[in-house]
C-alpha cells in the first residue's frame, strides 16, 4: 500500500471495492444446470431440487390463501425438511457427491454402502410416518388419549428420526441435551435433588410429544413453518437479486472515506445484511471476504479486523426488521405481534453497532489509520440509483407489519414486491432459473432451523410433561437468593454454555422455558426477560471457547481462532452489557414514557463511548492505566438505571459519571484543537 502522510489517505494496492463478488455455494438446481453428475448423485440432486422448490411454492401458496389444518401443515413441512436433512447429510459421507465407488479400500466401500442403505431406509420411515399421520387425520386426532399400539411405535420412530436428523444437522450437543430431558421425563424416579419425581408413562409421553401440539409439533415448529421459512426465502431472493453487493457498496460509499473507513463499512454492511440474514456465520462469509482483506490492507491488525467482522456480523441476528429466527418464536411465546419485538429491538441494536463503531474509530486513531481515497470508492448516489428499488421491497415488508398484518402475510407480499421490483433494473432482473434457485436456497437454509425447532419441541414437551419447568424455575430463584444480578448472571452463563453446542433458536427456547419465568417472577418486564435470553443466546457466536462467527472470520483473516475470539469479546463488549442495561432500565426497549427512552439512550451511548475509550486506551492520545480506570468507572455510573440506587436517584449517579468523564476528556479535547485534525469521524 502507499500512504500520503500529508493527507493521511491510504490507498490499497488492490482495491477489493472494485473486484468484489458475492460468493455463494451452488445449490442442487444450479449444479444440475452447469454440470452432470454420475448416476445416483444426479438422481439425489433432482430429488432435492424438486422437494426444496415444491416446499417453497407450498409455503407461498399457504401464505397467499391461508393455512390448512394445523397438524397436517406442520407435518408436511417437517417431513420435507427431514428428507432434505438426510439427503444433504448422508451417513458416513460428507455429501452425496462423495461417491461410494471412490472409497480408498473395500472396507471403506462396504461401510459407505451400508450408510447408503440406512439413509434410504430412514427416508422411507420419514415418508411412512407422514402417510400414517395424514391417511385419516380426523381419526388420528380422535385417538388422542386413547392411543393404539401402532401410535406408540410411530411416535417413537419419529422421535428417533428427529434426534438423528439433529445429530447430523445441528450436532451432538443438542442431541445430548434433548436426550437428558427425555430420560428425565421417563425415569425421573432415578434422578436426585430437585430432578427427582414420578416418571411419566410412555403412553402419556407419546401423547404429549407426538400426538398433541405441545411437543415436536409445538410452538417452535409452528413458527418456523408459518413465519421463519418465508422470511428466509425473502432473504434468499434479496441476495439473489444483488442486494448483498448493493448493501456492501452502500456501506463503503458512506463510510469508506472516513478514518478507519473499511472497518466502519464492515459494521454498517453487516448491519444492512442483518436485515436479510439471521446467521452470524453467513454474514461473516458474505461480507468478511470483502471487508477483512480491505481492513488489513489499510493498516488494521489482522486479528482486530477479524474481530470487527465477527462482532458486526453476529449483530445481524439482533437487527430489525428481519432478526434471527428466535425473534419470531419470542413473539409467539409472549403472545404479541412481531412488530412489537422489532420496535423493542431497535435501540439495543443501535447501541451495539454504535459501540463497535466507536472501537473501530479509536483503533484507527491509535494506529494512525487514515481513510480510503474517495476516487476509489463508489459514489453513494450511483449506488442508490442502482439498487434503490430493492429497498422498496424491505419497506413493503415493514409497512405490512406496521399495518397489523401477520408476519406470514407480510413476508408473502414482501416476496411478491421484491420479485416484481427486481425487473425495474436489468442488473437485478432474475431469470426463472434464478427464481427457482433462490427458492431452493431459502429452503436449504431453513433445514437447520426446522430441525432445531423440532428438537427444541422435544425439550419443551419433556419439560412440560415431567413438570420440571416449574421446579427448575423455583430452584433458580432459590439459588439467586433474592439477588436479581445473580439470577441474570446464572441465566447469561447458562445461555452462553448452551450456545456453544446448539443454535441460537434452540438456546432461546430452552432458556425461555426454564429460566425466563424466574426472571418475570423477580419483577423483570417480560419483553426484557425474553430479550435478555435472546441476546445471550446470540453472544455465544463471539464468546470463547466456541465462537463460530469469530472462527469463521479468523479463517478469512488467517489469524489464531481462539485469539480472535477473545478480541471479538472485547470489541463486542456491548452485547454483554446492553442486555443488563435494558433489564434494569426497560425504557431502552421503549417501555414507558418516550422522553425517558430518549434520555436513557443518550446516556447509554455516552456510557458505551466512555467504555470504548477505557478498553482501547486512546482518546486524542494514549490514555494511561489510571485514566482508563476512570473512563470505565464513568461508564459504569452513566449506564446505571434511573431508579433509586442506595437511596440516591440513578440520574445523580449518571451525573457523577458525566462529571468524571468530562474532567478526563475536556483537557484532551482542548489540546487536540491546537493540532489540525487528520480527518473527521
Amino acid at each position: 500500500m502507499t500512504r500520503d502522510e500529508s493527507s493521511a489517505v491510504v490507498t490499497p494496492a488492490i482495491s477489493p471495492v472494485i473486484s468484489y463478488e458475492e460468493k455463494q455455494e451452488l445449490g442442487f438446481l444450479e449444479r444440475l444446470l452447469v454440470q452432470r453428475e454420475a448416476g445416483l448423485v444426479q438422481l439425489v440432486a433432482y430429488c432435492c431440487a424438486i422437494i426444496a422448490i415444491s416446499l417453497a411454492l407450498f409455503h407461498l401458496f399457504v401464505a397467499a390463501f391461508g393455512t390448512p389444518e394445523g397438524r397436517s401443515f406442520r407435518s408436511v413441512h417437517l417431513t420435507g425438511m427431514l428428507v432434505l436433512a438426510f439427503f444433504m447429510n448422508p451417513l458416513f459421507r460428507k455429501t452425496w457427491r462423495d461417491p461410494v465407488i471412490q472409497a480408498k479400500n473395500a472396507a471403506g466401500n462396504g461401510i459407505r454402502c451400508v450408510g447408503l442403505a440406512v439413509d434410504f431406509v430412514i427416508i422411507a420411515l420419514v415418508l411412512f410416518v407422514q402417510v400414517w399421520t395424514l391417511y385419516d387425520i380426523n381419526a388420528f386426532h380422535m385417538r388422542y388419549g386413547e392411543k393404539e399400539l401402532y401410535d406408540l411405535i410411530i411416535g417413537g420412530i419419529l422421535i428417533v428420526l428427529v434426534l438423528e436428523a439433529t445429530r447430523r444437522v445441528v450436532g451432538w450437543a443438542m442431541v445430548l441435551i434433548t436426550g437428558f430431558f427425555i430420560c428425565h421425563a421417563l425415569y425421573a424416579n432415578y434422578f436426585f435433588s430437585f430432578f427427582y419425581g414420578p416418571p411419566v408413562r410412555f403412553g402419556k409421553f407419546i401423547d404429549t410429544l407426538f400426538m398433541s401440539s405441545d411437543g415436536i409439533f409445538g410452538i417452535p415448529l409452528h413458527v418456523c413453518a408459518t413465519y421463519i421459512v418465508l422470511f428466509i426465502i425473502f432473504g434468499a431472493l434479496l441476495i439473489r437479486s444483488g442486494a448483498g453487493r448493493f448493501f456492501i457498496d452502500l456501506a463503503v460509499s458512506l463510510t469508506g472515506h472516513r478514518i478507519g473507513g473499511p472497518a466502519k463499512a464492515a459494521a454498517v454492511a453487516s448491519g444492512f445484511m442483518g436485515t436479510v440474514s439471521g446467521s452470524a456465520v453467513a454474514n461473516v462469509v458474505t461480507t468478511g471476504s470483502f471487508t477483512i482483506p480491505l481492513m488489513k490492507n489499510i493498516g488494521y491488525r489482522a486479528r482486530f479486523a477479524a474481530a470487527v467482522e465477527a462482532c458486526a456480523s453476529s449483530g445481524g441476528q439482533i437487527t430489525p426488521p428481519i432478526m434471527g429466527a428466535a425473534a419470531f418464536i419470542m413473539a409467539e411465546f409472549m403472545e404479541t405481534s412481531y412488530i412489537h419485538i422489532v420496535v423493542a429491538a431497535v435501540i439495543p441494536a443501535f447501541l451495539y453497532f454504535a459501540t463497535v463503531y466507536f472501537m473501530v474509530h479509536l483503533e484507527a486513531e491509535k494506529n494512525n489509520i487514515g481513510q480510503i481515497d474517495k476516487q476509489l470508492l463508489p459514489k453513494t448516489m450511483d449506488v442508490l440509483r442502482g439498487g434503490w428499488h430493492l429497498l422498496i421491497a424491505l419497506t413493503v415488508l415493514v409497512a405490512f407489519l406496521i399495518m397489523g398484518y401477520t408476519p406470514m402475510k407480510s413476508a408473502f407480499w414482501g416476496i411478491v414486491s421484491l420479485i416484481a421490483l427486481s425487473f425495474v433494473k436489468k442488473e437485478t432482473r432474475m431469470s426463472p432459473a434464478d427464481l427457482l434457485a433462490a427458492l431452493e436456497s431459502g429452503i436449504r437454509a431453513s433445514v437447520p432451523v426446522t430441525i432445531a425447532c423440532a428438537c427444541a419441541g422435544l425439550i419443551i414437551g419433556s419439560v412440560f410433561v415431567s413438570g420440571l419447568g416449574l421446579k427448575f424455575t423455583q430452584q433458580v430463584i432459590e439459588m439467586a437468593d433474592g439477588n436479581l444480578l445473580a439470577l441474570l448472571a446464572l441465566t447469561g452463563v447458562s445461555a452462553i454454555i448452551l450456545g456453544m453446542g446448539i443454535t441460537t433458536t434452540a438456546v432461546y427456547i430452552t432458556v425461555a422455558a426454564l429460566i425466563v419465568p424466574a426472571l418475570v417472577k423477580f419483577g423483570v418486564e417480560p419483553i426484557a426477560a425474553h430479550m435478555f435470553a435472546f441476546y445471550f443466546g446470540v453472544v455465544s457466536t463471539i464468546t470463547p471457547p466456541v465462537a463460530l462467527a469469530a472462527f469463521a472470520a479468523a479463517a478469512i483473516a488467517k489469524t489464531p481462532p481462539m485469539a480472535t475470539a477473545f478480541e471479538s469479546t472485547r470489541v463486542g463488549i456491548a452485547k454483554y452489557l446492553v442486555p443488563l442495561a435494558f433489564v434494569y432500565n426497560p425504557s431502552l426497549l421503549l417501555v414507558g414514557p418516550k422522553w425517558v427512552s430518549i434520555v436513557s439512550t443518550v446516556l447509554a451511548l455516552i456510557g458505551l463511548w466512555a467504555l470504548s475509550i477505557g478498553l482501547e486506551g486512546w482518546f486524542k492520545g494514549r490514555v494511561n492505566a489510571a485514566q482508563r480506570f476512570s473512563a470505565i468507572t464513568a461508564a459504569a455510573l452513566i449506564l446505571l438505571p434511573p431508579s433509586q440506587i442506595a437511596g440516591v436517584s440513578g440520574y445523580l449517579w449518571n451525573l457523577g459519571g458525566l462529571i468524571i468523564l468530562g474532567v478526563l476528556l475536556v483537557p484532551r479535547v482542548r489540546l487536540a484543537r491546537q493540532i489540525p485534525p487528520v480527518s473527521s469521524v
